[in-house]
């Protein structure tokens, strides 16, 4: 039985869920998400909790189990608080603004790079240097994180590029110029 399949998701006050068979849609203060889940888990509503089953002991139902719980409890979370990724930009003359809902990078390159945002996901930048992606849908929240990293990603030598808060970026040492070939 997956430990984390089996654990109930606790719904908040301002949140609606409403199951139709597979197709589950979650609605709350920041925004409204649907799923299509697959055949063999069921989901069950019983007053503020929601419970993921599955349906045998097959070994796709029991992969699916705890998995759907997961995709169930982000969008429950998503809708009710949202969520964020940092990213941090390093280098000399590197830098972010937000330009209306676009959000401009200077790195580097000969031109600015403009990220148009999608439907449900807003850009913050403070200090030029941090970049917040925020959005109710985590999945799209890490992809566009995930899209903007991939602008610059850091290089191992001088650490320069775009990374994420908190992320380490193994260094190596470059050429020391010493003992070489005469």
């Amino acid at each position: 039985m997956s430990r984390i399949g089996k654990q109930p998701i606790t719904v908040p006050a301002k949140v609606q869920v409403t199951i139709d068979g597979t197709n589950i849609a979650v609605k709350g203060p920041k925004g409204e998400l649907s799923r299509q889940l697959p055949a063999n888990v069921t989901v069950s509503q019983e007053g503020e909790t929601i419970l993921v089953n599955r349906r045998d002991d097959s070994r796709q139902s029991r992969q699916m189990h705890g998995l759907c719980r997961t995709l169930v409890a982000n969008m429950v979370e998503g809708v009710s608080q949202g969520f964020q990724r940092r990213l941090e930009i390093q280098g000399v003359g590197y830098r972010a603004q937000v330009q209306g809902k676009n959000l401009i990078l200077n790195i580097g390159y000969s031109h600015q790079v403009q990220i148009a945002p999608p439907d449900g996901i807003q850009f913050a930048v403070e200090n030029n240097t941090n970049v917040i992606v925020s959005g109710y849908d985590k999945e799209i929240v890490g992809n566009t994180a995930a899209k903007i990293r991939d602008v610059r990603p850091p290089e191992p030598y001088k650490g320069k590029g775009i990374r994420y808060a908190n992320e380490v970026v193994r260094r190596k040492a470059g050429k020391t110029g010493k003992g070489g070939k005469k």
